[in-house]
C-alpha cells in the first residue's frame, strides 16, 4: 500500500500535523496552540479539551491545505507527550479532572514518602522515583482529586475520544513508571507501590498496531501509529543503531541514546526506557532530559531580554562576544537527569553594571548546551563508548548560536536535521508501518539528511573550562538547598567529553 498517512503530535505548547506522502514527501500542514496554565508551587496543568480540540484542528487544517491530494490519506498516527495524565469517564469519555502535565512538580512529596521503593521501581522499570514521569501525578490524583473513572496519560484518553479504543503503545507505557521493562507489560508491584492496584490500564499494542477508526478529520481513517513523542523524534532521525544518539530542543531538551534489544540499567542517571515495540519486537533507549530549554527562552522572552522570542536568540546573543562572566543554570522546572533534583530553582550568578542583554542569552545557551554535553557523558558511560555525532531537530535548532554552543561544548559534531517535525515524521512512519505490514523500517522513515553541521571551535580545554564553570554553580545551587551534588548525581560530575 503507498497512501499517504495524516501524522499528529499532540505536544506541550501545541498540536502540529502533516500530511505525508511517501513519494512526494509533506504535501500538508497544519497547527493549533496549546495553553497550559503555569501556577504557583510547580503546578502545571491543562484543560483535556483543549488537548483534543488541537489534534482535530491541526489535522483538519493539514487535510485542508493537502487539498485534493487529501484523498490519498489513508491512515493516522498520533504522538503524545507521554507523562501527561488525567482521570477521565470510560463510558462516556468525559474528563473528571485537568490534565496534569509532564513539567509538573506537585507530586513531590508523594516521591518522597516512596524513597524506601525507589531503587527496586528503578530496577524493575528503569525509571527513578520522580514527578516527572506519570505514575505519581496519578497516584497523586487519585489522592486528592477522584477515584473515579480511569487514570491514564493523556494518549490514552485520546485514542478512546478518537476511536472508543483503551489502548496505549509500549513506549508511552514505559513512562508511567507502572511498566516491567523486561516482560514489557504492566508490573502489579509498581502498581502496589503507587496505591495504583486493581487501576483499570490500557491495553499495551505496538506502535504500528491498528487500533480503530477515526471519524474526527472528516473521512473514516484507521488509526495505525502510536509512539511517545521523543522516541518518534528518535525513529525520524534514523538514531536505530545501538550507540547513536540524537537531541530534541522542544519546551524541553530530550537526549535518547539508541541501546537496541536489550535495556541498559546503567549507573549514569540516566533512564532506560522502551524505544519502541514493532512487529512484538522491542527495542530500548536511554533517555535524558532537561525540564527548561525553549520555556526558559520563553521565560527571557516575557522579562524582555528577547523582544522577538526565540527568533531573537542569534541577534541579541551576537550583540557580545561572551556570557561576560555569566554563568546560568536555567532550573527554572528543576534539574532533571543526572541529578535528579526537581526541587531545585535556577541561578544567575556573575552578574554586573555591565550585564546586558546578550549576556543572558548568552549564558542561557551555554546553560542549556552544558546540562545536554553531561546527559551526552551519562550516555557514553553507560553505554561503554564515547558518541560519535549527536544529531538534532526542534524547533531551538535554528539558532546557529546555541547550536555551536553546543558542538563547543560537546566537542563533537552536531547534526541538524533538514526534517522539521521530526517527531510527527516518525510517527507518520510508525503509521505507514502499520498500513502495510510488508514496509521495513528503512522504507517507512524518511531519508536522513542534515541541513548543517556544527563542528566545535573551541579546544577541549577550553571546553571543560566552561563546563567545569557550569557544574560549580549546579553545586553551589544544590548546596545552598542542604545537598551537594556530587553526592546526589550519579554521574558525579564527570569530565568533559574529549
Amino acid at each position: 500500500m503507498t497512501g499517504a498517512v495524516l501524522a499528529v503530535d499532540q505536544g506541550t505548547s501545541g498540536t502540529k500535523a502533516l500530511v505525508v506522502c511517501p513519494r512526494r514527501g509533506v504535501i500538508g500542514a497544519g497547527s493549533a496552540p496549546v495553553r497550559p496554565r503555569y501556577l504557583p508551587g510547580g503546578r502545571v496543568e491543562v484543560d483535556p479539551g483543549e488537548l483534543y480540540g488541537s489534534v482535530v484542528a491541526a489535522g483538519r487544517a493539514a487535510l485542508a491545505d493537502a487539498g485534493g491530494a487529501a484523498a490519498g490519506v489513508a491512515a493516522v498516527g498520533l504522538a503524545n507527550q507521554g507523562e501527561t495524565v488525567l482521570a477521565w469517564n470510560p463510558v462516556t469519555g468525559e474528563p473528571l479532572t485537568d490534565a496534569i502535565v509532564w513539567q509538573d512538580r506537585r507530586a513531590e512529596a508523594l516521591c518522597a514518602e516512596l524513597a524506601d521503593h525507589g531503587e527496586a521501581l528503578r530496577k524493575l522499570t528503569g525509571l527513578p522515583l520522580d514527578p516527572y514521569f506519570a505514575a505519581p501525578k496519578m497516584a497523586w490524583i487519585r489522592r486528592h482529586l477522584t477515584r473515579e473513572g480511569v487514570v491514564t496519560t493523556s494518549d490514552a484518553w485520546l485514542v478512546h475520544r478518537l476511536t472508543g479504543e483503551f489502548v496505549t503503545d509500549a513506549a508511552t507505557a514505559g513512562r508511567t513508571q507502572l511498566l516491567d521493562l523486561d516482560t514489557v507489560s504492566w508490573s502489579e508491584a509498581a502498581l502496589d507501590a503507587f496505591g495504583l492496584g486493581g487501576e483499570r490500564l490500557p491495553r499495551i499494542v505496538d506502535a504500528n498496531a491498528p487500533v480503530g477508526t477515526t471519524t474526527a478529520f472528516g473521512p473514516a481513517l484507521p488509526l495505525t501509529g502510536l509512539l511517545v513523542d521523543q522516541q518518534a523524534a528518535l525513529l525520524a532521525q534514523r538514531v536505530t543503531e545501538p550507540g547513536s544518539a540524537k537531541c530534541t530542543y522542544g519546551t524541553g531538551a530530550f537526549l535518547l541514546a539508541q541501546t537496541g534489544s536489550v535495556p541498559r540499567l546503567g549507573s549514569s542517571g540516566l533512564v532506560s526506557c522502551v524505544a519502541w515495540r514493532l512487529g512484538g519486537r522491542t527495542s530500548y533507549c536511554l533517555d535524558g532530559q532537561v525540564y527548561t530549554a525553549a520555556s526558559a527562552v520563553r521565560w527571557l522572552t516575557d522579562l524582555g531580554v528577547l523582544p522577538g522570542g526565540a527568533a531573537d536568540l542569534d541577534a541579541v546573543g551576537g550583540s557580545v562576544p561572551d556570557a561576560g562572566g555569566v554563568t546560568f543554570v536555567p532550573a527554572l522546572a528543576g534539574l532533571a537527569a543526572p541529578w535528579w533534583r526537581g526541587d531545585l530553582r535556577g541561578s544567575l550568578t556573575g552578574l554586573g553594571l555591565d550585564t546586558g542583554p546578550g549576556h543572558l542569552v548568552r549564558a542561557l545557551c551555554e546553560g542549556l548546551a552544558a546540562q545536554v554535553a553531561e546527559l551526552a557523558d551519562a550516555a557514553a558511560s553507560d553505554l561503554g563508548r564515547p558518541l560519535e555525532v549527536l544529531r538534532v531537530d526542534g524547533g531551538l535548532t535554528r539558532s546557529a548560536l546555541l547550536m555551536q554552543t553546543q558542538a563547543d561544548l560537546l566537542q563533537l559534531p552536531v547534526e541538524v536535521s533538514a526534517l522539521p517535525d521530526a517527531t510527527a515524521l516518525g510517527v507518520g512512519a510508525v503509521a505507514r508501518l502499520g498500513l502495510d505490514p510488508g514496509l521495513t523500517v528503512d522504507d517507512a522513515v524518511p531519508r536522513w539528511s542534515p541541513s548543517a553541521v556544527y563542528e566545535p571551535r573551541i579546544t577541549a580545554s577550553e571546553a571543560a573550562e566552561r563546563r567545569a564553570r557550569f557544574r560549580a554553580a549546579v553545586r553551589a545551587l544544590t548546596a545552598a538547598q542542604g545537598r551537594d551534588a556530587e553526592a546526589t548525581s550519579p554521574a558525579g560530575g564527570g569530565g568533559a567529553s574529549g
